[in-house]
Parts: structure tokens; sequence; C-alpha cells
């Protein structure tokens, strides 16, 4: 994953350094549904986050999830267990 410098977490607003966290996982980028309903601008799409925010959202959803329902930002902040995450993080270092 590659990171870069100090920034504000597109989830929690902390100024940590960041991640790259494709919205459509790159794993989905192979199969057939995902190659015929986007292109690949829309694949390659994604949003930076902190390592707490991003290790935190594979382990509440699995790709497939991730891909078919939560592949914005705004669709990510709809989720109960995201808000509720991001509501922890934020009192974090």
């Amino acid at each position: 994953m590659p990171t870069t410098a100090a920034q504000h977490c597109m989830l929690c607003q902390r100024q940590v350094e960041l991640t790259f966290h494709h919205l459509i996982p790159r794993k989905m980028h192979r199969r057939a549904f995902f190659k015929k309903h986007y292109d690949k601008a829309q694949l390659q799409a994604g949003i930076m986050l902190c390592m707490l925010c991003h290790k935190t959202i594979h382990r509440f959803y699995d790709e497939m999830t991730l891909a078919k329902e939560y592949n914005s930002l705004a669709l990510l902040l709809t989720s109960d267990k995201v808000q509720q995450h991001i509501e922890w993080a934020k009192k974090q270092r």
C-alpha cells in the first residue's frame, strides 16, 4: 500500500500518514461484472485514509461488499459501523 506524507484522513480527519484505498477493491477489477459496469477510471478511483481507518474498513466488510455497497466516500459514510469507528478514531492520536 503506497503511503503519503501527513495529511487529513478522509474519514476521521486526523492529520497522519495516509494510504490509498480503492473504492472498488483491486481483487474485484478482473471480475466480469465490474469490467462490464465500470470503466478503468472508476475502477482506479479511491480515497486517502489513515492506516487505522483503512484496516477497520477491511475488517468490517469483505471486498465484494465494499465493491457493490460501499464504493464511494458518501456510501462509506452511511455505514453505522464506519460512523462509530470515526467517532472513536477522532479521539486517537
